[in-house]
């Protein structure tokens, strides 16, 4: 392997230089923020790791939850880096056996998040992660479907928000990002 010199320390990587701005991007006007370019990048996404487990871990959770489909890609390594279980949230028909849901409406119509019916225990601290909160709806949907199935929700967090958006008012938890964007 060739020697790339050392490794920066994890706070000292910014974060905002791995994501990739896509204009246009799933349709005209919209910024999408892509953090695919950070997953690629091994000394930033282990940067994202340890900055978000240091995020989480004041909020003593016993399990944390991520939301389908990049909300997992950062919920299942932070808690294996936690010594802590992961919860599945996702779309409709997805998860095998009993299922419990919440139906939410997003600004173009509307959705279902669903977990196991026994993925949570009544008092379950669940900290529930995805890429990134805009309006806040998945967020919410979330939290309250957690909540329904008996969870403690001490935090929600995220590897961005789009502040301008204001889509932490629609939550009913605490929320933090790493790393924001105001317009």
């Amino acid at each position: 392997m060739p020697d790339n010199g050392p490794t920066p320390a994890p706070a000292a990587i910014d974060l905002k230089a791995h994501i990739r701005g896509v204009p246009d991007f799933p349709k005209p006007g919209i910024l999408f923020y892509d953090i695919c370019t950070l997953l690629r990048d091994g000394p930033a996404f282990r940067a994202a790791m340890t900055q978000l487990a240091d995020m989480v871990r004041p909020y003593k959770p016993t399990m944390l939850a991520g939301i389908e489909s990049r909300g997992f890609v950062l919920a299942a390594p932070l808690a294996l880096e936690l010594g802590l279980g992961f919860i599945l949230l996702r779309k409709p028909r997805k998860l095998p056996g009993a299922t419990i849901g919440y139906n939410y409406a997003l600004e173009y119509g509307t959705d279902r998040l669903e977990i196991q019916a026994d993925a949570v225990k009544k008092g379950d601290r669940v900290v529930l992660l995805d890429d990134l909160l805009a309006t806040g709806g998945t967020m919410s949907a979330g939290i309250k479907l957690l909540k329904e199935a008996g969870a403690e929700v001490p935090l929600a967090a995220g590897l961005i928000e789009l502040t301008f958006l204001n889509g932490r008012a629609r939550l009913d938890a605490p929320f933090q990002a790493l790393v924001s964007y105001d317009s």
